[in-house]
């Protein structure tokens, strides 16, 4: 028996039930049902839509109420295998599930998990990608890209330039279902590298390029987010571990910094649907052998939950009027590091904030109001998996129905593409002003 078999002996028993080979889609199927169909009090299995080719995306939800949001219960989301060819993640995501039902109620960390987060995982957003790999290979199969060859990780709306390529069925149905749950934290699973990506991976003067780098508002959040992943997968962290592949100090890297990219969905996440998403490159291999399995699962573990975890930072609430009725739609930003596109509440006056632990100013905008400030301070010691909860009661007489008439969407346009050369990461306050004439521009222009 060779070195690699007896590993895979060794390990078998920690995922019962699920082997260490590849899924097709049959079988990943038969899987996920089964697992739906044994833990139906914490699962609930449904499809966002289906793929060119008519297959469907599923995602399975685990959470103490799977098949709705509860409020102060964050969701969090897992998508994988949106390049068809970059196998890694795929299943990881795979055992993943396997791990978390058969070890809620047994392991005290991941029923807390359960207890407290409604946990999204989709383990392709590309099988039709996946099924067209007939010879595997480690740089570039035939699957990477969709049944109708278009890349789908260049196939969103994008904030830095026009992105005029034709919508896929993956890329709408993932943005549908966007819309329909509040997600806070997100990663997207690759290959063909090792690293933790965060955003932006597109940019503009406004951001940083000009310093061969684009960051967000948020970017100390970003790096702390990625620096969880990476430090404790034993080979992301070293960063050299791929040959012919840059390195990473850390097993980290911005985005644009490693390489511009247009369309990409963690800036989407990031921009037009308030989640914060990370892109987890998982192996040098796009598609290894599978005896390699054991060791990406042995590698990634620990990272993949430590990192749900994260979605517990920082602060969340809901906002009331001066009834205590729930403000769905009302801007929500914490002041210096407002977003282009400005975050709000749910339809249940709920906003989730990832923040580290510091002082802070969360700034309420009500149209025709003056902006209404909380200080809050979230403590060095985490609480226990919760964010700090911190409710604002609004002090504002008189009816507020028309909020969410007042404020419309953004507009899925290149909202960067005016800004001055300046680092919005380095000039948060004029940030702020340019973000408010951005938006109160667009709003009286659709009045």
């Amino acid at each position: 028996m060779d070195f690699a078999r007896l590993w895979l002996g060794l390990l078998l028993p920690l995922v019962a039930g699920l082997d260490f080979t590849y899924h097709h889609q049959e079988a990943m199927e038969a899987f996920l049902k089964t697992v739906a169909q044994n833990y139906k009090s914490i699962t609930h299995l449904h499809s966002i839509g289906k793929s060119v080719k008519g297959r469907n995306l599923w995602v399975l939800v685990v959470g103490r109420s799977p098949k709705e949001h509860r409020i102060g219960i964050p969701e969090f989301k897992y998508v994988a295998n949106m390049h068809g060819d970059e196998s890694v993640g795929r299943e990881m995501l795979l055992h993943l599930i396997d791990y978390l039902v058969t070890n809620d109620g047994k392991d005290p960390e991941i029923t807390k998990l359960i207890n407290s987060t409604r946990i999204h995982i989709m383990p392709s957003m590309n099988p039709d990608g996946f099924e067209a790999v007939k010879k595997p290979d480690c740089f570039y199969n035939q699957g990477r890209e969709n049944s109708n060859h278009y890349d789908l990780n260049r196939n969103f709306p994008d904030a830095f330039d026009f992105n005029n390529v034709s919508r896929q069925p993956e890329t709408e149905a993932v943005m549908k279902w966007l819309k329909t749950e509040t997600f806070v934290l997100s990663a997207n699973l690759h290959g063909g590298a090792l690293v933790a990506s965060y955003p932006f991976d597109n940019g503009a003067p406004a951001t940083g390029t000009l310093h061969s780098r684009s960051l967000t508002p948020d970017d100390d959040v970003f790096q702390y987010l990625a620096n969880v992943y990476a430090s404790r997968n034993p080979n992301m962290k070293k960063g050299d571990q791929c040959k012919n592949s840059m390195q990473f100090p850390n097993g980290v890297t911005n985005g644009y910094s490693w390489y511009p990219l247009l369309g990409g969905m963690q800036d989407y996440n990031y921009v037009w649907a308030q989640c914060f998403e990370i892109t987890l490159e998982l192996s040098c291999c796009k598609y290894p052998r599978e005896e390699k399995l054991p060791f990406f699962w042995n590698d990634n573990k620990a990272s993949l939950i430590e990192y749900i975890k994260q979605v517990h930072l920082g602060i969340k609430g809901q906002v009331f009027d001066h009834n205590r009725k729930p403000l769905p739609n009302v801007i929500v930003e914490v002041q210096d590091r407002a977003h282009i596109c400005p975050y709000k509440t749910n339809k249940f006056g709920e906003y989730y904030f990832l923040l580290l632990p510091g002082s802070y100013v969360i700034n309420v905008t009500i149209p025709g109001q003056n902006p209404h400030l909380t200080k809050v301070i979230i403590p060095e010691k985490s609480q226990n998996f919760s964010a700090l909860k911190k409710d604002i009661l609004l002090p504002f007489q008189g009816q507020l129905d028309s909020i969410q008439v007042s404020n419309p969407s953004c507009p899925m346009t290149p909202l960067y593409r005016n800004l001055p050369s300046h680092s919005a990461a380095t000039r948060p306050s004029l940030f702020l002003l340019l973000v408010t004439v951005l938006y109160m521009l667009f709003k009286y222009s659709k009045a």
